[in-house]
């Protein structure tokens, strides 16, 4: 191991990658007949053709092996007005879901209500990256409202974009 990487410890990289701004996904599904389901910060497009995205999990994670045999999984974009979820997703599994909306595709995905974006997908691939797996999803169906404003996460606190300004 270099030097260079041996000296950085957790807390500073956490608090430089936070720098860099991201939305909020929920990846969720039903399975045994109760949603699961977690938030990632992670979550990006990879592809048009073929459609794929994806988004990195910690490898202690105790839901994402719940998640792994789901034959669908939904990936909800989460509202300016979602920020109650984003926190309910990150924390206690039990009450995730707890009071939030949500609805269920014939395949099991579980799409929040109010999303300003949804995405049906598929596992295609997942590769070991460090102390995370980086998951990339195949897109089988998706939709958007683009004039719902994003919620984002920067320096591990949630905002919201501001979106009264002109668009091109």
């Amino acid at each position: 191991m270099s030097t260079l990487v041996a000296s950085l410890d957790p807390q500073r990289l956490r608090r430089v990658f936070g720098a860099f701004p991201s939305g909020v996904a929920a990846v969720a599904a039903v399975v045994d007949g109760v949603p699961v389901g977690l938030a990632a910060s992670s979550f990006t497009s990879v592809s048009l053709d073929p459609p794929l995205v994806s988004f990195c999990i910690a490898r202690s994670s105790a839901t994402w092996p719940l998640l792994l045999a789901a034959p669908r999984l939904g990936v909800s974009i989460l509202s300016a007005e979602q920020e109650q979820a984003g926190r309910q997703l990150a924390g206690q599994a039990e009450s995730r879901f707890a009071d939030l909306s949500w609805r269920a595709t014939q395949d099991g995905a579980v799409l929040l209500e109010g999303a300003g974006g949804w995405f049906e997908t598929s596992i295609e691939q997942q590769v070991r990256a460090g102390d995370h797996d980086i998951v990339v999803l195949r897109v089988h169906d998706l939709d958007a409202d683009h004039d719902i404003g994003p919620l984002v996460f920067h320096a591990s606190q949630f905002h919201r974009l501001d979106l009264t300004g002109e668009r091109p």
